[in-house]
């Protein structure tokens, strides 16, 4: 199944602002864009991708989208995870885009060859849930069609996502997806990403840029 990327961008300011006082807001901001860029880096290259689109009101985040050849939609408001995700999946829709995957751009460590098998076992009517390394959290969101169901992300959303699945009378599998498994957001998980990446600064390089320039949280 070919799909459209959508990744919903919060504006830098707000960004990570669960690190508390791990990271400066400058530290969090250049790391949020630079996630974002090896993130979309690693779409550009996903076979069965053929387009993405970042929903944000960040500027910085829309010139990195264009910078990548991606599409991007303003979301003046931030209007939150689940709501800039809709504004994504109704471009989809208005485009006659048969699937989406919906996808974070706090996963630097992100696989195209990964994603695109998991998206070669997206069949119409079904929805593929990809959990966070916590196993409860959502990491990534597959649909076929775009709006089998509508996204609600945020603490516990793996299981409330196949409980929407279940009422709407969609096909619903959790799929792990080891590289999409670590998203950014304690302090615990700014030091489980900075030992990846600085372990395998290839597979992140923006990343690993960003963190050298940042010492380990007290």
């Amino acid at each position: 199944m070919r799909a459209t990327a959508v990744l919903p961008v919060k504006r830098f300011a707000a960004a990570k602002e669960r690190l508390g006082d791990a990271l400066a807001p400058a530290e969090r901001a250049a790391l949020a864009l630079a996630m974002l860029a090896d993130v979309l880096a690693a779409l550009d290259r996903a076979e069965r991708l053929g387009r993405t689109i970042v929903v944000t009101g960040e500027p910085a985040a829309r010139a990195a989208a264009e910078e990548h050849g991606a599409e991007w939609i303003d979301d003046p408001d931030d209007s939150g995870h689940s709501a800039a995700a809709m504004i994504g999946v109704r471009a989809a829709l208005r485009s006659g885009e048969a699937a989406v995957a919906l996808l974070p751009g706090d996963c630097p460590l992100v696989d195209s060859a990964e994603l695109d098998r998991a998206l070669a076992d997206l069949a119409r009517g079904s929805a593929l849930v990809v959990p966070d390394r916590h196993g409860t959290g959502t990491n990534g969101l597959l649909l076929c069609p775009p709006d089998a169901i509508e996204p609600s992300f945020g603490p516990g959303s793996r299981d409330r996502h196949l409980d929407l699945a279940r009422r709407a009378g969609v096909e619903a599998r959790v799929m792990a997806l080891s590289s999409l498994a670590l998203d950014l957001d304690t302090p615990d998980d700014f030091r489980a990403l900075r030992e990846r990446v600085l372990a395998e600064p290839d597979r992140a390089p923006a990343t690993a840029d960003a963190l050298r320039g940042i010492g380990p949280p007290e």
